[in-house]
Protein backbone atom coordinates (compact mmCIF):
# COMPACT_ATOMS: atom_id res chain seq x y z
CA UNK A 1 0.00 0.00 0.00
CA UNK A 2 2.66 1.96 -0.42
CA UNK A 3 3.69 2.74 2.94
CA UNK A 4 7.26 4.27 2.64
CA UNK A 5 5.95 6.44 0.00
CA UNK A 6 3.23 8.15 2.63
CA UNK A 7 5.94 9.09 5.29
CA UNK A 8 7.00 12.99 4.85
CA UNK A 9 6.24 16.04 7.04
CA UNK A 10 3.20 18.07 6.38
CA UNK A 11 5.16 21.33 6.67
CA UNK A 12 8.10 22.66 5.28
CA UNK A 13 11.41 22.24 7.94
CA UNK A 14 11.30 25.75 8.77
CA UNK A 15 7.85 25.53 10.01
CA UNK A 16 8.37 22.33 11.83
CA UNK A 17 11.37 23.58 13.70
CA UNK A 18 8.89 26.53 15.15
CA UNK A 19 6.74 24.10 16.30
CA UNK A 20 9.28 22.41 18.09
CA UNK A 21 10.28 25.82 19.94
CA UNK A 22 6.43 26.87 20.57
CA UNK A 23 6.45 23.38 22.32
CA UNK A 24 10.12 24.08 24.39
CA UNK A 25 8.22 27.77 25.63
CA UNK A 26 5.16 26.15 27.10
CA UNK A 27 7.50 23.64 28.73
CA UNK A 28 9.79 26.58 29.89
CA UNK A 29 6.26 28.21 30.85
CA UNK A 30 5.41 25.02 32.71
CA UNK A 31 8.92 25.12 34.61
CA UNK A 32 8.52 28.71 36.13
CA UNK A 33 5.08 27.63 37.03
CA UNK A 34 3.32 29.94 34.57
CA UNK A 35 0.64 26.88 33.34
CA UNK A 36 0.88 25.80 37.30
CA UNK A 37 -2.67 24.87 37.02
CA UNK A 38 -3.31 24.52 33.37
CA UNK A 39 -3.36 21.16 32.75
CA UNK A 40 -5.54 20.31 35.61
CA UNK A 41 -8.20 22.42 34.02
CA UNK A 42 -7.16 20.95 30.76
CA UNK A 43 -7.82 17.38 32.24
CA UNK A 44 -4.77 15.94 32.03
CA UNK A 45 -1.20 15.83 33.75
CA UNK A 46 1.26 17.72 32.87
CA UNK A 47 3.43 15.40 31.82
CA UNK A 48 0.92 13.42 29.90
CA UNK A 49 -0.51 16.76 27.73
CA UNK A 50 3.37 17.88 26.78
CA UNK A 51 4.17 14.04 25.65
CA UNK A 52 0.67 13.96 23.35
CA UNK A 53 1.69 17.53 21.89
CA UNK A 54 5.29 16.48 21.26
CA UNK A 55 3.98 13.32 20.62
CA UNK A 56 1.42 14.98 17.89
CA UNK A 57 4.58 16.36 16.12
CA UNK A 58 6.23 14.12 15.38
CA UNK A 59 3.38 11.87 14.52
CA UNK A 60 2.70 14.39 12.14
CA UNK A 61 5.34 12.66 9.70
CA UNK A 62 3.68 9.16 10.29
CA UNK A 63 0.75 8.77 7.82
CA UNK A 64 -1.04 4.93 7.79
CA UNK A 65 -2.15 4.62 4.08
CA UNK A 66 -5.99 3.10 4.10
CA UNK A 67 -6.65 3.26 0.37
CA UNK A 68 -5.21 4.10 -3.18
CA UNK A 69 -7.38 6.43 -5.46
CA UNK A 70 -7.73 5.69 -9.02
CA UNK A 71 -5.31 6.17 -11.70
CA UNK A 72 -4.59 10.32 -12.60
CA UNK A 73 -1.31 12.76 -13.16
CA UNK A 74 0.37 13.46 -9.83
CA UNK A 75 1.89 16.69 -8.80
CA UNK A 76 5.90 16.28 -8.93
CA UNK A 77 7.32 16.88 -5.22
CA UNK A 78 8.22 20.23 -3.89
CA UNK A 79 6.68 22.79 -1.86
CA UNK A 80 2.97 24.70 -1.92
CA UNK A 81 2.53 28.21 -0.11
CA UNK A 82 -0.76 28.58 1.29
CA UNK A 83 -1.76 31.17 3.37
CA UNK A 84 1.83 31.96 4.48
CA UNK A 85 2.13 28.47 5.32
CA UNK A 86 4.62 25.80 2.88
CA UNK A 87 3.59 22.30 2.64
CA UNK A 88 5.07 19.48 1.59
CA UNK A 89 4.58 17.84 -1.99
CA UNK A 90 6.07 13.61 -1.08
CA UNK A 91 7.50 12.04 -4.08
CA UNK A 92 4.97 9.66 -6.32
CA UNK A 93 7.46 7.34 -6.42
CA UNK A 94 5.73 5.61 -9.65
CA UNK A 95 2.46 5.36 -7.74
CA UNK A 96 -0.11 5.84 -10.33
CA UNK A 97 -3.03 7.60 -7.99
CA UNK A 98 -3.72 9.18 -5.05
CA UNK A 99 -2.90 7.46 -1.96
CA UNK A 100 -5.52 8.16 0.84
CA UNK A 101 -4.08 7.97 4.32
CA UNK A 102 -4.73 9.12 8.29
CA UNK A 103 -2.18 10.86 9.72
CA UNK A 104 -1.19 9.97 13.14
CA UNK A 105 0.10 13.18 14.76
CA UNK A 106 -3.51 14.98 12.91
CA UNK A 107 -5.79 12.92 13.22
CA UNK A 108 -5.45 9.76 16.08
CA UNK A 109 -3.61 11.35 18.78
CA UNK A 110 -5.88 14.37 18.58
CA UNK A 111 -9.09 12.05 18.11
CA UNK A 112 -7.90 9.77 20.93
CA UNK A 113 -7.64 12.84 23.85
CA UNK A 114 -10.65 14.52 22.25
CA UNK A 115 -12.81 11.22 22.85
CA UNK A 116 -10.72 11.38 26.57
CA UNK A 117 -11.47 14.60 27.43
CA UNK A 118 -15.34 14.44 26.75
CA UNK A 119 -15.61 11.25 28.78
CA UNK A 120 -13.71 12.67 32.01
CA UNK A 121 -15.13 16.06 31.73
CA UNK A 122 -18.61 14.93 31.01
CA UNK A 123 -19.05 17.84 28.28
CA UNK A 124 -20.67 15.54 25.92
CA UNK A 125 -23.56 17.72 25.16
CA UNK A 126 -21.40 21.30 24.73
CA UNK A 127 -18.55 18.98 22.95
CA UNK A 128 -20.52 18.11 20.51
CA UNK A 129 -21.95 21.18 19.38
CA UNK A 130 -18.90 23.12 19.46
CA UNK A 131 -17.84 20.52 17.42
CA UNK A 132 -20.93 20.61 14.90
CA UNK A 133 -20.29 24.35 15.04
CA UNK A 134 -16.81 24.74 14.02
CA UNK A 135 -17.09 21.21 11.86
CA UNK A 136 -19.72 23.77 9.62
CA UNK A 137 -16.94 26.94 10.08
CA UNK A 138 -14.61 24.42 8.88
CA UNK A 139 -15.88 23.08 6.00
CA UNK A 140 -17.19 26.70 4.51
CA UNK A 141 -13.26 27.84 4.78
CA UNK A 142 -11.55 24.59 3.63
CA UNK A 143 -9.91 25.25 -0.04
CA UNK A 144 -8.77 21.92 -2.20
CA UNK A 145 -5.14 22.74 -2.81
CA UNK A 146 -3.28 21.33 -5.91
CA UNK A 147 -0.91 18.83 -4.76
CA UNK A 148 -1.65 19.28 -0.96
CA UNK A 149 -4.99 18.03 -0.60
CA UNK A 150 -7.59 20.00 1.53
CA UNK A 151 -6.45 22.91 3.50
CA UNK A 152 -7.36 25.68 6.22
CA UNK A 153 -5.96 29.01 7.23
CA UNK A 154 -3.79 28.09 10.45
CA UNK A 155 -5.06 30.56 12.51
CA UNK A 156 -8.84 30.34 11.71
CA UNK A 157 -9.33 26.75 13.46
CA UNK A 158 -7.93 27.97 16.99
CA UNK A 159 -9.20 31.37 17.02
CA UNK A 160 -12.73 30.26 16.22
CA UNK A 161 -12.80 27.28 18.57
CA UNK A 162 -11.86 29.27 21.81
CA UNK A 163 -14.35 31.86 20.43
CA UNK A 164 -17.28 29.11 20.47
CA UNK A 165 -16.13 27.47 23.33
CA UNK A 166 -16.22 30.53 25.78
CA UNK A 167 -19.69 31.12 24.69
CA UNK A 168 -20.32 27.47 25.56
CA UNK A 169 -18.87 27.11 28.89
CA UNK A 170 -16.64 29.28 30.11
CA UNK A 171 -15.80 27.03 32.95
CA UNK A 172 -14.93 24.11 30.49
CA UNK A 173 -13.22 26.39 28.35
CA UNK A 174 -9.92 24.67 27.14
CA UNK A 175 -10.95 21.38 26.79
CA UNK A 176 -14.23 22.28 24.58
CA UNK A 177 -11.58 24.92 22.72
CA UNK A 178 -9.70 21.28 21.84
CA UNK A 179 -11.76 18.91 21.48
CA UNK A 180 -14.27 21.62 19.46
CA UNK A 181 -11.37 22.81 17.16
CA UNK A 182 -9.47 19.47 16.64
CA UNK A 183 -12.20 17.42 15.98
CA UNK A 184 -14.14 19.89 14.21
CA UNK A 185 -10.93 20.44 11.47
CA UNK A 186 -10.98 16.95 11.00
CA UNK A 187 -14.87 16.30 10.27
CA UNK A 188 -15.46 20.11 8.74
CA UNK A 189 -12.09 20.07 6.34
CA UNK A 190 -11.03 16.64 5.78
CA UNK A 191 -14.02 13.62 5.97
CA UNK A 192 -16.72 15.81 4.58
CA UNK A 193 -14.42 17.38 1.22
CA UNK A 194 -13.17 13.63 0.61
CA UNK A 195 -15.35 13.86 -2.45
CA UNK A 196 -12.83 16.64 -3.64
CA UNK A 197 -9.11 14.98 -3.31
CA UNK A 198 -9.64 13.77 -6.91
CA UNK A 199 -8.31 15.91 -9.68
CA UNK A 200 -5.55 17.46 -7.23
CA UNK A 201 -2.77 15.49 -8.15
CA UNK A 202 -2.04 15.01 -4.64
CA UNK A 203 0.64 11.90 -4.23
CA UNK A 204 -0.73 11.58 -0.66
CA UNK A 205 -4.38 12.80 0.70
CA UNK A 206 -3.76 12.85 4.37
CA UNK A 207 -6.36 13.14 6.92
CA UNK A 208 -4.93 15.17 9.92
CA UNK A 209 -1.88 15.77 7.52
CA UNK A 210 -0.31 18.32 5.33
CA UNK A 211 -3.43 21.16 5.09
CA UNK A 212 -5.00 20.69 8.19
CA UNK A 213 -2.39 19.69 11.16
CA UNK A 214 -0.96 22.90 11.65
CA UNK A 215 -4.33 24.46 12.49
CA UNK A 216 -4.85 21.04 14.70
CA UNK A 217 -1.36 21.03 16.27
CA UNK A 218 -1.87 25.23 17.17
CA UNK A 219 -5.67 24.28 18.96
CA UNK A 220 -3.63 22.21 20.84
CA UNK A 221 -1.28 24.70 21.98
CA UNK A 222 -4.10 27.73 22.14
CA UNK A 223 -6.15 24.91 24.40
CA UNK A 224 -3.17 24.84 26.83
CA UNK A 225 -2.31 28.60 27.06
CA UNK A 226 -6.50 29.29 27.80
CA UNK A 227 -6.17 26.32 30.45
CA UNK A 228 -3.34 29.02 31.98
CA UNK A 229 -4.81 31.61 31.78
CA UNK A 230 -8.47 31.93 31.11
CA UNK A 231 -9.59 30.78 35.01
CA UNK A 232 -6.49 32.48 36.69
CA UNK A 233 -8.40 34.51 38.82
CA UNK A 234 -10.19 31.65 40.36
CA UNK A 235 -7.22 29.80 41.62
CA UNK A 236 -6.80 30.30 45.30
CA UNK A 237 -3.59 31.17 46.12
CA UNK A 238 -1.62 29.00 48.86
CA UNK A 239 -1.73 30.43 52.03
CA UNK A 240 2.24 31.06 53.95
CA UNK A 241 3.32 29.34 56.94
CA UNK A 242 1.73 30.44 60.18
CA UNK A 243 -0.86 32.76 58.36
CA UNK A 244 -4.20 32.36 60.49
Amino acid sequence: MFFAHSQYLPVALPFFFAFVFTLAFLLFLLQIHVLRYAYMRLGVSSAAAMALLFGSLLGSAINIPIAQLGPEPLARSGEVLYYGMLYIVPQSLGQRGVILAVNVGGAVIPTALSLYLLSKRQIWGAGLLVTAIMAAICHALAEPVPGVGIALPTFAPPIAAALIAAVASWRELAPLAYVGGSLGVLIGADLTNLDKIRGLGAPVASIGGAGTFDGIFVTGVFAVLLAGFARGGEVEQPRRHGAS
